[in-house]
């Protein structure tokens, strides 16, 4: 098991890592749109979010030596239903024509007001 670490996402500020990596598989943590190296949580639009994020995910899998492109299933946490239209315009323009598994989980609320929050598992190094 192999736990994954990069200042190119935000650092945990809990008891986690970022990733772990085990027997082929990249098991990303849920990751906010937070801005790596920013003490300051802007939330900015959905659509902002939604590219921030997915940001922070494919830093952390470059780093456990994955890709987007190896994303096997995604789950999105958000905050309000009616945001969706934002976020899947997005998540199509950055994920192209790869198309993971994928959860969409409404919740009340997330951290520092934000709206979305992902959790990836990915394949690891082939």
């Amino acid at each position: 098991m192999q736990l994954i670490e990069t200042g190119h996402a935000p650092i945990p500020a809990g008891h986690y890592s970022q990733a772990v990596v085990h027997n082929g598989f990249v098991f990303v943590s849920g990751q906010l749109p937070i801005v790596p190296g920013q003490k300051e949580h802007r939330v900015g639009t959905i659509e902002e979010q939604t590219e921030q994020v997915l940001r922070n995910v494919e830093a952390i899998l470059i780093a456990a030596g994955s890709g987007l492109d190896r994303v096997l299933q995604m789950t999105i946490y958000l905050s309000d239903g009616e945001l969706w239209g934002g976020v899947n315009a997005v998540y199509s323009r950055v994920m192209g024509a790869h198309r993971p598994a994928r959860a969409v989980v409404p919740v009340k609320e997330l951290h520092y007001g934000y709206q979305i929050e992902i959790q990836v598992v990915a394949a690891g190094d082939a």
